[in-house]
């Protein structure tokens, strides 16, 4: 996340209030299966696509970091100066007995912008790009038969640039980045607003 994302949310700083890590919005969803699955997907701010993904039926959680770059165990300051190869990325833990991976990617491109290379929405740089990490090949076929899909629909104009590629190691970032549109609410709000996320989602795929 740029500088920029601080200098928006520190407007609001002053309207944080104690009940804010109670604030009610969807949480993951827990697993009573016992069996637990991971997928790795880079949409722009990691906050934001935690939120998208535990709001699926299926996804015990989400867990923002990086992945894709060069340099271990990288910082969030080291990851937003673009320098170290790095997207803020999610680890999303899931049942695979409630949802499929299929399904996961089909949340994946509605939360995406993806005609537009190395940025999301207000956040520009290759730190921000959206990628697909896939793990072995069944999931590398089911990402490219999804983004084949979305292009042969020609729903969009503009060529998808949306990465898909194996996954590398994952890097959790630090521990105020985690839940931060449930621990934050206000913040959060103001930041995807300001940022024109959901606007240009509901430009890009409708309401659906």
């Amino acid at each position: 996340m740029a500088a920029s994302r601080w200098e928006m949310t520190l407007l609001f700083a002053a309207l944080m209030v104690t009940w804010s890590s109670s604030f009610n919005l969807a949480p993951g969803n827990a697993t009573d299966s016992g069996a637990t699955a991971k997928a790795y997907f880079a949409g722009g701010c990691f906050w934001c696509m935690e939120e998208a993904f535990e709001k699926v039926d299926g996804v015990i959680e989400a867990v923002s970091g990086y992945m894709g770059g060069t340099v271990k165990n990288p910082s969030y300051e080291e990851v937003s100066s673009g320098r170290t190869g790095h997207a803020e990325s999610v680890e999303v833990r899931y049942d695979p007995a409630k949802v499929t991976y299929t399904q996961l990617l089909e949340a994946f491109w509605r939360n995406v912008d993806p005609v537009t290379p190395n940025a999301q929405f207000c956040d520009h740089g290759t730190q921000y790009r959206a990628a697909i990490f896939y793990q072995g090949n069944e999931q590398r076929r089911l990402a490219e038969e999804s983004k084949r899909a979305i292009e042969q629909s020609k729903r969009f104009a503009q060529p998808i640039v949306t990465e898909v590629v194996a996954a590398s190691e994952f890097y959790p970032a630090e521990e105020y980045h985690q839940d931060f549109y449930k621990k934050n609410p206000i913040r959060y709000k103001y930041y995807k607003f300001s940022c024109g996320r959901a606007q240009r989602l509901e430009s890009l795929w409708d309401k659906s």
